[in-house]
């Protein structure tokens, strides 16, 4: 894991010209989002763990509970990820460089908003995501109607996460005000400074631990575009532009 003559990540997700082109609408982002691996992996998911759900019946207030739970930790769950994960500074631990794949990938996204191959989550962790969900919900509930609720519910964000930032960099143009709040907030972090505004979805945690400031009350970041990281090292500033 290196630092220097980084390749960039491009999985096999197909960039439609719609997706940069003006005047994009929701039906067809839809429809190209559909086309996703992210979609073809979260869809179903979804799908059958709440008809799994469905099916095994016995509701009780816990299930309510569980996914509440996911819901309330959603906000502090996306901050401390995007800080602490994919905003990770490499560094060298005596002849390594310790650079996970989630901090490259984000830093090529950074460096390039618009690829749709760098906007989802890369498909290796995307899998593993997906994969560790049921032993992870069997182990901190007690049965697995409420294993599933929980699957049901972390699935359910999880492909909103990926709907709403896909949708986010691409032309679609806000229409509703809560699409707008997002939408203005992370192209504010892309754009103006990478170290605000780190929710995607919801906010809250962006609020509470006040990396929401109004957008004149910060500095345009010189390493918004490369998180402070070049193919020559650590730390190099590229100017990035106001919005």
């Amino acid at each position: 894991m290196t630092v220097t003559n980084e390749r960039p990540v491009r999985e096999r997700e197909p960039q439609p010209d719609a997706y940069t082109a003006p005047g994009l609408t929701l039906p067809v982002a839809a429809r190209i989002f559909v086309r996703t691996f992210s979609a073809w992996v979260l869809i179903p998911a979804v799908v059958i763990s709440v008809a799994l759900r469905l099916a095994l019946g016995g509701w009780r207030w816990w299930d309510l509970g569980i996914a509440a739970i996911i819901l309330g930790f959603q906000p502090f769950t996306e901050w401390l990820i995007h800080v602490f994960v994919l905003h990770f500074t490499p560094r060298r631990v005596a002849a390594v460089t310790i650079d996970p794949l989630g901090a490259r990938r984000h830093r090529q996204h950074h460096a390039d908003p618009k690829v749709l191959g760098l906007v989802l989550v890369p498909r290796q962790i995307l899998l593993t995501s997906v994969v560790l969900e049921a032993p992870i919900m069997w182990a901190i509930t007690p049965t697995w109607r409420l294993a599933l609720s929980g699957m049901a519910t972390a699935y359910s964000m999880f492909l909103a996460y990926e709907w709403i930032h896909f949708l986010i960099h691409s032309t679609y143009k806000p229409k509703r005000r809560y699409y707008t709040y997002v939408y203005r907030a992370h192209r504010l972090h892309h754009y103006r400074n990478e170290k605000y505004w780190f929710g995607v979805t919801v906010h809250l945690a962006d609020h509470v631990l006040r990396t929401f400031p109004q957008k004149d009350e910060v500095p345009v970041s010189p390493t918004a575009f490369n998180l402070g990281v070049t193919e020559h090292g650590i730390n190099e500033h590229r100017v990035g532009a106001a919005l």
